[in-house]
């Protein structure tokens, strides 16, 4: 069976959150809890439905990792982005693209 985090988007800045082993939301991938089994992978879907109720995060979605020298990795490209950052410059750090940024 593959390797399953949950992840989701914050509320509040829309960040990308994965939710880690003390049902807390991080930022950091590499502290998200790895379900391993079927019930722990339903145990993350419920998590993700009561933290959604709870208009903690929206966008919930158990996504396959796999673990390479200890790093985990997403199998999806739109995770791997999501998981080291946006492609696009923050002028704050929390979500918002730079004004003054100019594509090259």
């Amino acid at each position: 069976m593959a390797q399953k985090v949950l992840t989701a988007n914050r509320l509040g800045d829309g960040i990308a959150v994965w939710l880690d082993a003390n049902g807390q939301w991080t930022e950091k991938l590499q502290d998200a809890f790895v379900a391993r089994h079927a019930e722990a992978i339903a145990a993350l879907e419920e998590a993700g439905r009561q933290s959604f109720a709870s208009n903690i995060v929206l966008d919930v979605n158990v996504i396959d990792v796999e673990e390479k020298d200890g790093v985990l990795w997403p199998l999806r490209l739109r995770e791997r982005i999501r998981a080291e950052g946006p492609t696009i410059p923050y002028a704050d750090g929390h979500g918002h693209a730079d004004p003054d940024f100019i594509a090259a």
